[in-house]
């Protein structure tokens, strides 16, 4: 009777499975077969330690909630260089999804979940325990972000460059499958231009005064103080949260302003490009002009960043060739002309067109290079959740989930067996 239930509600046309795009950065929340994501949730949580005869801790999940300043409210991510660390954080997260966004329970959908390529054994299992054993799922599916990401883009076999927030990876996909020995990581990544920014505004003497502290503000020339008023009764906040609503700003700002060269960084040829105006939370106004372009130079010439000494920080060319080299022979070809681009940092302006000028100057003449990016910015940084969405749909998804019957008749080992 159990198993003839599963197998009626798996095919049922009515429920849609849901699927979760774990990053760095944010989850990508949706169900399967429509056009987007129903919402984007930070990763960063809002914590409140709860006091002394109370030892639970109230969370404050998505961007709205944790944007408010409260006092004692720590910020912090449950998701460490792509892995899951925190699971209290993580919980809470899943239950603001299935609340606010899905609002269902999750007894009632199958559910989908993508996960880093580096993702280990206990977790994958520590995962697989609690989707099933807290949510009681009637069916689960965990796959490799960039296998998804290869499904999103019409190929089986792709090469995956990903610059999300922790990292930039080049991560071979071969027939459906990710290729361990070829994944390739750097640290030059979002958080590494972040970095790059704040020190940008300290030889500058620019201050970040992010929205919560600003209660009105006056337009003022270039380059001039700025004048605006603090906002009154701010609750003591945390040094922590403090430090996450500035980082908002700087992404706001690295989005606005920033752009990658489309040759090696020359200060005379940065110098020919128009600046561009940016101004500050607190109505500071200031023009930007060859730094747009030095800052990002980074990610593909390391050797242009002062005191770096991080021996994981490859340029993107580099990653991609070690990525590759790292593979059998027999496949190269098919990765070269399958190069696929997808995260947050590949949208800066000029970032594609500086990969389609330099790989091919480093690539054996045999080759041919083809570089595949969406143009869409949302489907670009959510290419894993447009694969996991599109997957979830097919017919075929039904019979390859992990059921709830066969995780209590098997564990942890069907895991292994149905998400390789």
């Amino acid at each position: 009777m159990i198993r003839n239930y599963y197998i009626v509600f798996l095919g049922s046309d009515d429920i849609k499975a849901v699927v979760f795009d774990i990053g760095s950065y944010s989850i990508r929340v949706g169900t399967a077969g429509e056009d987007g994501p129903q919402a984007d949730i930070p990763t960063t949580v809002g914590v409140d330690p709860g006091i002394q005869y109370d030892k639970a801790n109230k969370y404050y999940v998505g961007s709205n909630a944790i944007s408010v300043p409260t006092e004692n409210m720590e910020a912090s991510s449950p998701i460490k260089n792509g892995l899951i660390e925190d699971w209290d954080s993580f919980q809470a997260i899943l239950d603001y999804a299935y609340r606010t966004i899905i609002k269902c329970k999750p007894s009632a959908c199958p559910l989908l979940m993508s996960e880093a390529a580096w993702n280990t054994r206990d977790k994958r299992e520590k995962l697989m325990e609690l989707m099933f054993e807290r949510y009681n799922l009637p069916a689960f599916f965990l796959s490799k972000s960039p296998t998804l990401t290869a499904f999103a883009n019409g190929r089986t076999t792709a090469l995956i460059v990903d610059s999300g927030s922790t990292y930039t990876t080049a991560i071979p996909v071969l027939n459906g499958y990710v290729v361990p020995q070829g994944i390739v990581k750097s640290s030059l990544a979002g958080d590494f231009i972040t970095e790059q920014c704040k020190e940008l505004f300290a030889e500058r003497n620019i201050e970040i005064i992010p929205p919560y502290m600003v209660a009105s503000k006056e337009s003022v020339r270039e380059e001039e103080p700025a004048i605006w008023q603090s906002k009154e009764r701010v609750p003591p906040v945390t040094r922590s949260w403090h430090n996450y609503m500035c980082n908002c700003v700087i992404s706001d700002f690295k989005a606005s302003v920033l752009r990658v060269s489309s040759t090696l960084y020359n200060e005379n040829v940065a110098d020919t490009l128009p600046d561009a105006q940016y101004e500050f939370p607190n109505g500071y106004n200031c023009s930007f002009g060859t730094e747009r372009l030095r800052i990002t130079e980074g990610l593909f010439d390391p050797s242009t960043v002062k005191g770096l000494t991080d021996k994981a920080a490859h340029g993107v060319c580099e990653t991609v060739m070690k990525s590759i080299s790292l593979c059998d022979p027999g496949i190269r070809k098919a990765l070269y002309s399958s190069v696929v681009l997808t995260g947050g940092n590949t949208l800066l302006e000029g970032y594609r067109d500086r990969l389609i000028r330099e790989l091919p100057q480093k690539i054996p003449q045999d080759m041919k290079l083809k570089v595949f990016a969406k143009q869409n910015p949302v489907e670009r940084r959510a290419n894993a959740w447009f694969g996991g969405a599109t997957f979830a749909a097919l017919g075929a998804f039904q019979q390859m989930c992990i059921s709830k019957q066969e995780y209590d008749e098997e564990g942890s080992q069907c895991l292994e067996r149905k998400c390789p």
